[in-house]
């Protein structure tokens, strides 16, 4: 039976970290026909904490993201957020939209759309009109630093502009926990910086629970704290992101 891997001593840091979410990953694992994708995994992320999860591609790292966010059920063990197993209950879209952000490796953007348009389509079922979702997304645009670039479509945009159009849709429902997978996998390495310095000021600004799932070495001086998955393992923390191994 494998150890908790614990937030123990690992440093919130963020003003405001109660507004995070709580996270427990209690034996979970997950199954694809005969391969174990992720074993007995055990995990607490702390409110307001940043982790980051390594590993080679393949590892299950991205499994272990998707069991968090509810994308996936655990063949076994459970997923606690803020003491529940919310993604069991009947509400568990709902709960979804309301609590998680996510942010992955491509932008996922919409490419017919406006930057503005496609941070409002994150709001549509929120219950909110037009002119709210319109001024939310219009401010979620100036907190990524692409105020004037609104109007602009993905075509449009730089690599670097289109994620950061992703972290705000991310963020239009208030989420208290993002989940980030390879957010800088598909951009250079100046870019990578600067999303990986704004994922930082948010998490700083709003309190937020962040985990990013990477192999990128600049991870590890923004992490709180790293945990490293190999053949489906969850191990104990990595002190040196850049020795991790690539994908």
């Amino acid at each position: 039976m494998s150890q908790a891997v614990s937030a123990d001593g690992a440093s919130a840091g963020a003003a405001g970290a109660s507004a995070g979410a709580d996270v427990r990953v209690e034996h979970a694992g997950r199954r694809y026909g005969s391969v174990d994708a992720l074993r007995d995994a055990n995990l607490h992320v702390a409110p307001g904490e940043f982790l980051a999860v390594t590993g080679r591609s393949g590892s299950g790292k991205s499994t272990l993201l998707n069991l968090i966010g509810g994308l996936e059920e655990p063949t076994c063990g459970r997923i606690l957020i803020d003491g529940r197993e919310i993604w069991r209950e009947p509400r568990a879209p709902r709960h979804r939209r309301e609590l998680v952000g996510f942010v992955f490796q491509q932008h996922h953007l919409l490419i017919n759309l406006t930057a503005q348009a496609n941070v409002e389509v994150a709001l549509i079922g929120a219950g909110m009109h037009r002119r709210e979702r319109r001024e939310r997304a219009l401010g979620l645009l100036e907190e990524v630093g692409l105020a004037d670039r609104a109007d602009h479509e993905p075509a449009e945009l730089s690599g670097g502009e289109r994620q950061r159009v992703a972290i705000a849709r991310a963020l239009a429902n208030e989420p208290r926990l993002l989940l980030a997978d390879e957010p800088t996998g598909a951009v250079d390495s100046i870019t990578s910086q600067r999303v990986l310095d704004l994922l930082s000021e948010i998490r700083q600004r709003r309190g937020m629970t962040v985990i990013v799932v990477s192999y990128d070495p600049q991870v590890g001086a923004r992490a709180d704290r790293m945990v490293t998955v190999t053949d489906g393992v969850l191990t104990q923390p990595e002190t040196d992101l850049s020795a991790a191994p690539s994908a």
